[in-house]
């Protein structure tokens, strides 16, 4: 190769390489190694003390609030130099906690931890907060080395509601489908905006259960968990949601006829369920706690035994919620058990319906405990609930 060719090329190489060159870099090599990437971040990070350290990357945000199921006010978090923010919370119970970052006044999950908490219309993020290692007494809701019971998932097109939908099905541990023995069954109804699989996803029923009956405190059964919406259109914004008047009862009335014409036949013609009355519970949370009460206490020749945890969505007129409800309805009754948390706004509407009970002489528990409206409640009401029922 000659001399002019070799500069020409040399020339040429150095024309392309700045053509190439973002302006005002010019002077910058084009061999520097690239920046080194962020750190991840940790969060949630939960260490032996139960104080749980909440982290979000976010540099150019101006507040950021942590708020944490059951704990009431939203922790503030403080921005370090890396543009992270974190925040630490008091020692927390052992338990699942569900909570979100508010991030200058828009919610959002937690980007650093894949656990959720599903819902329709309020998700959120979910830490764990193990017991202490030894424990003697783990809480009810923790996987313990135990027989396990299986969950199934079933699918149907329902007629009186117009769509497809599902219901899961808890079956003991050492359930046969093949063999003889039958089993009661526990209906338990979710709340408004939860799916049909709120019980098992977050309330961990299918845990407790499994501990309870491997400690000889619950009776082997099934629990069956349907979707309950009776009309599901209340889930749009523009139904007007729970708080709108007639598609609330129409949820209600829709939905009691789906789980008697529909789910229950169902359930009874796959499963070795016994079906009598006296085999067959009613519980639920919020809206399945209401649902649990107008489908349990108006057809009491289908349902023995009855719970509601913080029921919402019940009016004050209980003559008109229940008719015909009076002193009779004891010798049908095993157990009405009507729970809610003191702190709960709900609490109001459940006291007037326990005083309306009491007037008409109808037995019934009467249950408070600490707490707001949320499964840290509710998990504690499903493990004392099923202790007393087939007894």
């Amino acid at each position: 190769m000659n001399l002019i060719r070799f500069v020409t090329l040399i020339l040429l190489g150095g024309a392309i390489v700045a053509a190439q060159t973002p302006p005002g870099q010019e002077s910058q090599s084009q061999f520097t190694a690239p920046q080194s990437p962020a750190a991840p971040v940790v969060s949630p990070e939960v260490p032996v003390d139960h104080r749980v350290t909440f982290r979000l990357r976010a540099p150019n945000a101006r507040e950021v609030r942590v708020e944490i199921e059951g704990v009431g006010k939203s922790l503030a978090m403080r921005k370090d130099a890396d543009g992270v923010w974190s925040a630490t919370s008091e020692p927390l119970a052992p338990d699942y906690y569900g909570y979100s970052f508010v991030v200058d006044g828009v919610t959002m999950f937690d980007p650093s931890n894949s656990a959720t908490i599903p819902n329709f219309l309020y998700r959120a993020s979910e830490v764990h907060v193990p017991p202490d290692a030894g424990e003697s007494a783990p809480t009810h809701w923790e996987i313990a080395d135990v027989p396990h019971g299986e969950v199934h998932h079933h699918f149907y097109r329902s007629k009186v509601v117009g769509d497809q939908r599902g219901y899961f099905v808890y079956t003991p541990p050492g359930y046969d489908p093949r063999g003889e023995q039958t089993y009661p069954v526990l209906y338990l109804l979710h709340g408004y905006s939860d799916d049909a699989d709120a019980w098992t996803a977050v309330g961990r029923a299918n845990v407790i259960l499994d501990n309870l009956i491997a400690r000889g405190k619950a009776k082997p059964m099934l629990i069956v968990m349907p979707l309950g919406y009776g009309a599901p259109e209340i889930l749009l914004p523009s139904s007007g949601g729970f708080q709108g008047t007639d598609i609330r009862q129409r949820n209600f009335d829709r939905f009691r006829k789906a789980l008697l014409t529909e789910v229950i036949p169902q359930v009874e013609a796959e499963y070795l369920v016994a079906k009598d009355r006296e085999s067959r519970a009613i519980a639920g949370l919020s809206m399945g706690g209401s649902e649990s009460l107008l489908t349990g206490m108006n057809t009491m020749n289908t349902f023995a035994w009855i719970g509601a945890f913080s029921s919402g969505g019940l009016t004050p007129d209980f003559d008109k919620e229940f008719p015909g409800l009076n002193a009779r309805a004891n010798a049908q009754l095993r157990l009405l058990w009507i729970a809610c948390g003191t702190s709960d706004d709900l609490i109001k509407i459940n006291r007037a319906l326990r005083t309306w009970l009491t007037s008409k002489n109808i037995h019934h528990a009467d249950i408070e405990t600490p707490g707001e409206h949320s499964w840290l409640v509710w998990r504690r009401n499903l493990a004392e609930f099923v202790q007393l029922l087939f007894r």
